[in-house]
């Protein structure tokens, strides 16, 4: 089945924008209502209301490199509505401590923005076949073994090989930020 030319993405769509930024987000901001309650099953609810309060304020909301910031708030808020709600309920966390696991949500989510972008480039800083490697033995199904006889090298030879490449990332990833925390 053809799709029509009106079935095809349309430029500067609010809907399909904010789509892509909440997808984009969305296991972050999981994982911060996640820590902020005790059941699964209430993270979903929660995470339910948040999409469609953030999509409600979606215009509101400022430029895209605020959309995780701003959706943290507004989980926040649902997290809080949330536990009152159930107030009753012998697994939910005292107030004073779901403040501070949410403050340190939202600074965790602006943190681990910062360290993936600072590896991806230290990613791409890396010769290429160091980076071909790295990114085939972490790519998903993977059997070092397999890997290992491709590039002709034992299996122990590989894990080091990689270890130092580990480390290297490492090194990079902690100047890096450390470069652009002198700088802010």
């Amino acid at each position: 089945m053809e799709l029509a030319t009106t079935d095809l993405p349309r430029p500067n769509d609010p809907h399909e924008d904010f789509l892509r930024l909440f997808m984009r987000h969305e296991p972050e901001l999981r994982a911060y209502v996640r820590a902020c309650l005790p059941r699964a099953e209430d993270v979903d609810d929660v995470m339910q209301e948040v999409s469609i309060v953030a999509w409600r304020r979606f215009p509101m909301l400022a430029e895209a490199s605020q959309f995780p910031r701003s959706a943290c708030m507004i989980a926040r808020y649902e997290i809080l509505k949330f536990r009152r709600a159930h107030a009753r309920d012998r697994l939910v966390l005292d107030e004073d401590i779901m403040e501070k696991l949410a403050e340190e949500g939202t600074e965790e989510i602006s943190r681990r923005h910062l360290q993936l972008s600072a590896l991806d480039d230290c990613i791409a800083k890396l010769p290429e076949e160091r980076r071909e490697l790295a990114l085939m033995a972490y790519a998903p199904r993977t059997l070092m073994k397999e890997l290992a006889a491709r590039k002709g090298r034992t299996e122990a030879s590989l894990y080091q090989l990689l270890a130092r490449i580990r480390q290297e990332l490492l090194r990079c990833v902690e100047n890096t930020l450390a470069r652009e925390a002198h700088t802010s």
